[in-house]
Order: C-alpha cells, then structure tokens, then sequence
C-alpha cells in the first residue's frame, strides 16, 4: 500500500514542504514517483519518517540523523535507543515539573509581597539544561574560559554535579539574605561570599578584574541569567553584581 505526500503529511503533521526537502537532501526518499510528479510512500518509509521525528524531538540535527539511520544499525537497535533516551526525558520533565510546583507553593505561601521573596527549595535548577545559545556565546568570546569549563564538566560526576548545583544555590540564596537585611555591597560578611564566589568560579576559570566585572554585568543585564537570580529574589542580579563590582576593584585590580 502507499500513502500520496498529502496523505502522509495529515498522518505525521509533517508539512509537505518539509518532506519535499527531506527527499532533496536524502534523509526521506519516497517510495516512488508518478509520471506527475506527486511522491509516494510505503511502509518502510512511514517508520524511516517515525525514526526522524523521534530524533528530531532529541534535538538530533539532520545530518546526524541521515548518519545514523544509513548507518545500517538494526531498527529495533536503534528504537531502544530512542525509547531509553525519551524514558530519560521524561524523568527530567518529570523533575523540572516538581521544582517547578515547589516554587509556586513557596510564592502563595509568601504572606508580605511587598518584601524580598526569598524561595528555598531543595535545588531550584533541579531539572534544568544548559541553554545551548549561552554556550555558544561563551564559547565564541572566552574559547579558552569555554574548554577548560567544557573538560572540568565532563569530568564531573552525576553526584558532584548535584552537589555543586546545591552549593550554587545556597550560596545565591546567602546573597539574597544579605540583600533583604540591606547589608551593604562592601560589607566583610557580603565580601566573603563574593570571595567564596570567585574561588568557585576560579574551579573552572580563573577571572581578572575586568573579566570578573563581565560577568557580574552579564548576570545582571542578561535576562536568561537574570531569570535564575530572580527565583531566588527579584533585585538579586543587580545586587550581586554591585558586590562583584566591589569585589574586583579591590581584590583583583
């Protein structure tokens, strides 16, 4: 039996511009084609089509699709591949979902909303991925800062990862404190954790002072990291790179 590209589009929600551009590049090549140009799919087509989409919802890119399914791997090989990563998915979502709903009941639970909301989950990125465009930014503007953090990362454990994680987050939460108390940016305590801070960082790169205040200003004015320190506490990123700014005209210049 074969199915017209209309056909196939309206089962796979799959435009038929797109299935025209996957034949053009070789990942899906229809069954056949009438003497009218119209393209025909049969059945093996239909599971090459579920394969690509299943890819595709795992952020695989075309080529690397088209590499891996004409690699002549074993289909049911393959699909239990696909099947253990989407189970993996669905375990993270699964956890994003959780952190998620605990922010929410800590912020109905906030009783003043005219003070600083501090959240206290048990890791409030719990769940989250590094966002791809920030990495290639830092990755294009400190190649060298880029791939001794890429080597320090990969060598890390799933449970030093968690850990750091917790650090990273008692530590923002620590600021918040300071911050809701009005203590000063120059106040020895609030110097301390930015101290703490620069050692922290220095794991995977060691900042000078211009450096340093760069990235204070990327906390504050990017507004995907400004969105991190704002579920802890809205003003967070200002007041953290206000400290930063303190910390590095007079330990690092």
């Amino acid at each position: 039996m074969a199915w017209s590209i209309a056909e196939v589009a309206r089962m796979s929600g799959v435009t038929s511009r797109t299935l025209r551009h996957y034949d053009e590049i070789g990942l899906l090549t229809p069954a056949w084609t009438a003497s009218d140009g119209h393209r025909y799919y049969e059945e093996p087509e239909l599971l090459r089509l579920q394969q690509i989409l299943l890819m595709r919802e795992l952020d695989l890119g075309l080529r690397e699709i088209r590499d891996v399914l004409d690699s002549g791997a074993d289909r049911v090989t393959v699909l239990r591949e696909h099947h253990a990563r989407l189970l993996a998915e669905q375990d993270r979502l699964g956890t994003l979902a959780r952190t998620v709903a605990r922010t929410i009941a800590e912020l109905e639970e906030s009783e003043d909303q005219d003070m600083v909301s501090i959240n206290r989950p048990e890791n409030l990125f719990e769940g989250f991925q590094p966002d791809p465009d920030i990495e290639a930014e830092a990755r294009e503007r400190w190649p060298e800062a880029y791939e001794r953090t890429r080597q320090v990362v990969e060598g890390m454990t799933p449970e030093t990862t968690e850990q750091w994680q917790r650090e990273a987050t008692a530590q923002m939460i620590r600021f918040a404190e300071h911050m809701a108390a009005g203590t000063p940016v120059d106040d020895p305590a609030v110097q301390a954790e930015v101290e703490a801070h620069h050692a922290g960082v220095s794991r995977f790169w060691t900042p000078n002072a211009e450096a340093y205040r760069g990235l204070a200003r990327t906390y504050a004015e990017d507004p995907r990291f400004r969105e991190n320190f704002d579920r802890i506490a809205v003003g967070l990123a200002e007041y953290q790179q206000q400290a930063m700014n303190v910390y590095a005209d007079t330990r690092l210049s």
